[in-house]
């Protein structure tokens, strides 16, 4: 409304004006705050609404709530109460009383509990106490389920009633222990040891109802979570309503919603394994009826092939006197077969005679005349022989050798034809008739100068 403040010391304001310019002055220049105080003069309207005082020793200031954030409170306030509120600071012009409206309310105390369960929280999570590897799955048919709560609990009714619709006669062992107030945390943790230790259930469900986060504070402890973490039957935290989460719910092997919910995350339901086992009965049923239906199809398609013993052994004479039959006349009609043969090759035999007697006068003239060719054929080829024997004889290097002369190699084996060949200092090889020997060139040939 106003630029600045100097403007307004020489404004005449009217109370609207200056009511207005206030509220503005106050939600503008002030955050949303935490308050903590006692709660005077509590109301609540038909219209949803409250309000009331927030008060000290000293001071106090008025506050309102509305429906919507009303609404959202998990407890009940009472007068006289202390709590702690998160408001906006505003003015109500109609009356110019300044007021908070409230946003957020709780117990006081509850920030220093939410601090230690978020310091709890991250400290377990370190360890890996909420790791999933760790958590252990439910047995299917547990043989029997402890109960770590207060006897005197609505959640124990809640629990027991729930087991008794989903199984009955399933044995249940309850391991009493308070719930809320000072030490409860320590019975809690005692008595999920006690359970342990026996060993005489395979799940243990640890539950209590509703309530405020300081009625649920001991489900948040520290020795109830390692307790919690060391036990080996698996434990289901059936902890408060569907939004209150308890530092056992994270580290128990299955957290469940509600205590009732617990129960039946806990136990197998009696009814859904009853129809899956009709279920499976008629399967086995239907099963047995078609094997029974294939059974005897293929009975009666035996049947149909079988036939009496007296009609097989009918058959097996008849065949029998037939076998007789063939096997007595067989040898004759064999020896006819062999004698008609006979016959026949003996009429060939007849036949072929003076053919043979030809063939063999043929074959012996042949023998001759070869024979006399043979003989005219190696007198001609020695003859043409004799004349090469002796050109051969002539030309044998051996026979030249025996006359005395001899065979001069070098040391390569290639023969030397001239003198000048070979040099002072050569190896040669002298070849004889009978033998050879290796000489050596002592000088350069020079007239009748020897060469050795």
């Amino acid at each position: 409304m106003f630029s600045n403040l100097s403007s307004i010391s020489n404004a005449v304001l009217t109370v609207s004006d200056l009511n207005r310019t206030v509220r503005e002055l106050l939600e503008g220049s002030l955050p949303v705050l935490w308050v903590s105080g006692e709660i005077s003069n509590f109301k609540r309207y038909d219209s949803g609404h409250c309000y009331f005082s927030l008060k000290d020793k000293n001071a106090q200031v008025r506050c309102v709530m509305f429906r919507n954030r009303a609404g959202l409170l998990d407890f009940q306030p009472r007068e006289g109460m202390s709590v702690e509120i998160r408001a906006v600071v505003t003015l109500y012009e109609a009356r110019g009383d300044y007021q908070l409206t409230v946003e957020a309310m709780r117990p006081a105390g509850l920030g220093a509990l939410f601090e230690a369960f978020e310091k709890l929280k991250a400290k377990l999570a370190a360890e890996g106490l909420f790791d999933s590897d760790r958590k252990q799955p439910l047995p299917t048919f547990p043989r029997a389920i402890g109960i770590v709560t207060s006897p005197k609990a609505a959640a124990l009714r809640d629990v027991l009633t729930t087991l008794g619709r989903r199984m009955p006669g399933l044995p249940v062992i309850l391991y009493p222990c308070a719930v809320q107030g000072a030490g409860a945390g320590a019975e809690i943790a005692a008595a999920i040891n006690k359970a342990a230790e026996r060993n005489e259930v395979d799940t243990l469900i640890v539950c209590r109802g509703g309530g405020s986060l300081e009625d649920l504070w001991a489900f948040n402890e520290e020795v109830v979570a390692r307790a919690i973490a060391a036990c080996a039957i698996p434990v289901v935290s059936g902890v408060g309503h569907e939004t209150d989460f308890t530092i056992s719910d994270f580290v128990a092997d299955v957290r469940a919603a509600t205590p009732t919910a617990a129960a039946e995350l806990a136990s197998p339901n009696r009814t859904e394994w009853l129809a899956r086992l009709a279920e499976q009965q008629r399967h086995l049923q239907r099963a047995v009826e078609r094997q029974l239906q294939t059974r005897m199809q293929k009975l009666d398609n035996l049947a149909r092939r079988l036939r009496h013993p007296g009609d097989t052994l009918t058959r097996q004479r008849e065949r029998l006197a037939m076998l007789s039959v063939r096997l007595n006349t067989a040898p004759a009609r064999q020896l006819d077969r062999k004698l008609s043969t006979l016959a026949q090759m003996r009429l060939r035999l007849i036949h072929a005679s003076p053919a043979l007697e030809a063939a063999r006068n043929r074959l012996s003239l042949a023998a001759s005349r070869l024979a006399a060719a043979s003989a005219r054929t190696r007198e001609q080829r020695l003859a043409k022989l004799a004349p090469l024997r002796g050109q051969l004889q002539a030309l044998n290097p051996t026979a030249v050798l025996s006359r005395g002369y001899a065979l001069v190699e070098t040391a390569k084996g290639q023969v030397v034809q001239h003198a000048a060949q070979l040099h002072a200092g050569d190896k040669i090889r002298v070849r004889f008739a009978d033998d050879a020997v290796d000489a050596a060139v002592t000088g350069k040939p020079d007239g009748q100068q020897s060469l050795f």
